[in-house]
């Protein structure tokens, strides 16, 4: 009977009462309850005590035997998909619509083994926005019947948002009048109700498409749905829809709308209509819609009116294609003076303003006044973007160590990462400021350089100007882009010394079918066509060869005739400027007219192939000197 006694005398596993082994929690037969008059034994520990409290005893003794399974009708608590939902956003973001549809379908496999996981209506919207972001509208809709199916979680207004929202996207114009006509008519499920919400979505992307017919037929069909609580948002949406369908002055009259329904236009609607004034090149109509927009905000004493760096930066724009130097000044110090967040976005239009005006050292001062807040705030650390705009500049006037240093500081100083496009840029405009600073030596060094780096680039383009200049300079003997030299050919030679006989060329009658002779055109670019008469009619190229079921006089174009005694020089222009790859050579008639005339008898062809044939050998010899340069 001694309390004491029940920790200083030792027992038996089998002496341990069925309370003790319960409390122990350990996977044994419980035997018989003790006596009444014994008592329990201390708890060891907090954690069983914690255990012990945690549950709740029945005032008798429970009988022996095993412990009773909970009911297997209690339903389990839904499980906690936030981080699923989350994880789909981040992918979303990097457009992985494969890993999407992956997890998704791992979580539904640990739901169907019972170990959680699942998905419900949030998950799938999320997924649905994937697909609808990553441009896959057919999965969308096809993952949307499945959620509305028997064995789906179901759909709600939100579902029906997206879904709309991407078939406006993909042009699928009629599904989505379909599915907001069973809205309307309440026979879709989930019961959606006709919102501003549900049809802005698609309203938008009609807009974005410049599809103004069917957005206004959109309005005027639902236009008391879309009018609730009389917003400015639809009216913005409108003005944003004229500035995509290349007639910006069309938010004018948007703007009187809003005035004629009791509406306030908000910021964004005065931004939008400035926006579409720059667009327009009326850069004095949007200056009047700031005086206005300040005058309306000091009147109504509404400091949410007031002009943002959104203002200021979308004028900026417009002074800067007009080149009006005043005017950016005059802005500038607006901003500055003013109560104007300005980040990162408006101090670059400043810089490229000033830029686009000819004011390299404004441009500096914008760029040295980031570069000493950003030690401070690092969110003004400018993107590579400025420094590209400055190193074009001082490129131009070649100031090659200026261009030098932007580009050895874009690297640690700027923020964000930095495209392939925009490192190879930034050897162009060291090259070109080499060459504008006239380093010859320099400027072939990067063009080497840029060459081997590139698998090809337009002579059009920033860098092809410069390659052709440093080719000039250079003369072909220190040629980095292997040209094609001809020692057998004399430019100044008539053109009847290097053509082939027009038997050797094999002509085709014009009325053969194409797929008979199919395999011609295999070998060769371009064949000429005669008639019954032997006079040439045409010649086919092979990239026009299309019909495999129609007679090769259906796709021929008329063939340039040259004379005999015409230069080579002349004929090669000839054939780069017509994109042509063949000439016929005869006795009489004008290189000019174009088309072969019955007076004149063919003798010849002449034709691109044949200059490739005599600079074959020349060019292997001067790959041997340059392995690395590209065509």
């Amino acid at each position: 009977g001694d309390p004491s006694s029940i920790h200083s005398r030792p027992r038996s596993q089998s002496q341990l009462t069925a309370w003790e082994e319960m409390m122990l929690m350990r996977p044994r037969f419980l035997s018989p309850s003790p006596p009444s008059s014994r008592r329990e034994p201390r708890l060891r520990t907090l954690t069983e005590a914690s255990r012990v409290s945690s549950c709740s005893y029945p005032s008798s003794a429970r009988p022996p035997g095993p412990a009773p399974r909970p009911s297997s009708n209690k339903q389990r608590p839904p499980p906690n998909l936030r981080r699923l939902t989350a994880r789909i956003v981040d992918l979303t973001r990097r457009r992985q619509l494969a890993q999407i549809m992956a997890e998704v379908e791992a979580s539904k496999r640990r739901a169907r083994s019972g170990r959680g996981g699942g998905v419900n209506i949030i998950v799938m919207n999320a997924v649905l926005e994937a697909c609808v972001s990553c441009g896959d509208v057919d999965l969308a809709v096809q993952l949307f019947d499945e959620m509305r199916g028997p064995m789906g979680c179901g759909v709600d207004g939100v579902s029906y948002g997206i879904l709309l929202k991407g078939l406006g996207i993909a042009r699928r114009i009629d599904e989505a009048f379909e599915i907001l006509e069973s809205v309307e008519k309440d026979t879709s499920d989930g019961s959606p109700r006709l919102s501003p919400h549900l049809l802005c979505g698609f309203l938008n992307a009609l807009i974005e498409a410049g599809d103004m017919r069917r957005a206004n037929a959109l309005v005027a069909r639902f236009r008391q749905v879309l009018y609730e609580g009389q917003s400015v948002l639809l009216y913005n949406l409108l003005m944003k829809g004229y500035i995509k369908s290349n007639f910006p002055l069309g938010a004018l009259t948007v703007k009187d709308e809003i005035l004629r329904q009791g509406l306030k236009p908000d910021r964004l609607t005065y931004n939008t209509i400035i926006f579409a004034c720059v667009k327009s090149a009326e850069i004095e109509k949007a200056f009047q819609f700031l005086e206005d927009m300040k005058d309306e905000a000091k009147r109504d004493d509404n400091p949410e009116l007031l002009p943002d760096a959104v203002t200021y930066t979308t004028l900026l724009k417009g002074l800067g294609n007009s080149q009006d130097l005043y005017s950016v000044l005059k802005i500038v110090v607006e901003m500055k003076s003013s109560l104007v967040s300005i980040d990162r976005t408006a101090y670059t239009a400043m810089a490229d303003a000033f830029l686009a005006c000819g004011s390299i050292d404004g441009a500096l001062c914008i760029f040295g006044e980031i570069i000493k807040q950003a030690g401070d705030n690092k969110d003004l650390r400018p993107k590579p973007h400025l420094y590209l705009s400055i190193m074009r500049a001082f490129a131009t006037i070649g100031d090659f160590d200026m261009v030098r240093r932007l580009k050895e500081r874009m690297w640690p100083d700027s923020v964000g990462s930095i495209s392939r496009s925009a490192k190879q840029e930034a050897d162009e405009l060291l090259m070109e400021a080499a060459i504008n600073n006239n380093q010859v030596d320099v400027a072939r060094r990067l063009l080497r350089r840029i060459v081997n780096g590139k698998e090809h680039f337009s002579w059009r383009s920033r860098v092809g100007l410069v390659a052709l200049k440093v080719e000039t300079l250079s003369g072909f003997t220190n040629s980095p882009l292997r040209p094609h030299v001809f020692p057998q050919i004399l430019l100044n030679d008539p053109v009847e010394k290097y053509m082939i006989p027009f038997r050797e060329s094999r002509p085709l009658g014009a009325d053969l079918i194409l797929e008979n002779v199919a395999m011609r055109f295999l070998k060769d670019s371009a064949v000429p066509l005669v008639n019954d008469w032997g006079s040439c009619v045409g010649i086919v190229h092979s990239r026009d060869c299309t019909k495999m079921d129609s007679p090769l006089l259906s796709m021929a174009r008329p063939p340039l005739c040259v004379p005999c005694s015409t230069s080579l020089e002349h004929v090669i222009d000839l054939l780069l400027r017509e994109k042509c790859e063949m000439v016929v050579v005869v006795k009489s008639g004008n290189m000019y007219e174009g088309s072969y005339t019955s007076s004149s008898r063919p003798l010849g062809v002449f034709s691109l192939g044949i200059l490739s044939e005599a600079t074959a050998n020349t060019a292997n010899t001067h790959d041997e000197c340059v392995p690395g340069a590209a065509t």
